[in-house]
């Protein structure tokens, strides 16, 4: 069952949408899923409804809605790319953990959800993912490919609850020298996991992507699934 919710800003500004997908049975843990630069999309709607298939009341809320309220958006032509950067150049990140802070509260108390709550983010969505490990309540989060987390490594002594990340090798939005302060500054952690994967590029997870490569998608999407069993089921 699909559905959208309104919740409310808490800084008094307003209200936005978010997707929500229920398991079958209507109960379990939330996992908040963290947009691309694309906006609520089809990919991401299935993202949401995979987890849902898990055990998982999903929740994606548009966090563009300051900007663009319903941006639906793919990666298959220029003018959606276009409108995609210009959209993330002018994304608030403080104003979206706010919102993704107000997501979490609101799907926590949620009819059927257990209390327990993750997040899982790609690309934008990967670093808000990190930023919401380290500012935020949530149980447990995950990154794919998450862009300019290297920037944001001062955070990491915040992080208290398990942070999974993905890593494509060849991630055209995050070289190598990025993912090597990544590394420097995250293997010793011992609340958060990395992940590399070798021979793929930015978005290799992303249902019907352009990068998308299948072995290295079902892997990561493994090791998640996995780790939301551990620390939101378990």
């Amino acid at each position: 069952m699909a559905e959208y919710i309104d919740i409310q800003a808490t800084d008094g500004s307003g209200s936005f949408k978010a997707y929500v997908a229920k398991p079958a049975g209507g109960t379990g843990p939330a996992v908040v899923a963290i947009q691309e630069i694309f906006g609520v999309n089809g990919g991401m709607r299935q993202i949401s409804d995979d987890l849902a298939a898990q055990g998982y009341i999903a929740i994606c809320p548009d966090l563009f809605w300051r900007q663009e309220p319903g941006v639906d958006i793919t990666d298959k032509s220029k003018e959606e790319w276009d409108k995609a950067f210009s959209l993330m150049q002018g994304f608030d990140m403080d104003k979206g953990i706010e919102d993704i802070a107000a997501t979490i509260d609101v799907v926590r108390a949620m009819d059927g959800c257990s209390g327990k709550v993750g997040a899982v983010g790609y690309c934008l969505g990967g670093r808000l993912a990190y930023m919401t490990a380290a500012r935020t309540d949530i149980d447990a989060s995950v990154s794919y490919y998450g862009v300019g987390i290297d920037t944001l490594l001062d955070e990491a002594g915040n992080i208290k609850k398990p942070l999974m990340m993905h890593i494509a090798e060849e991630d055209g939005f995050v070289d190598k020298d990025a993912q090597a302060r990544i590394h420097k500054g995250l293997d010793g952690h011992p609340l958060v996991s990395l992940f590399d994967y070798a021979g793929v590029d930015h978005a290799f997870a992303r249902p019907d992507g352009i990068n998308w490569n299948g072995q290295a998608a079902n892997l990561a999407n493994s090791r998640t699934k996995e780790f939301f069993e551990k620390n939101l089921k378990g």
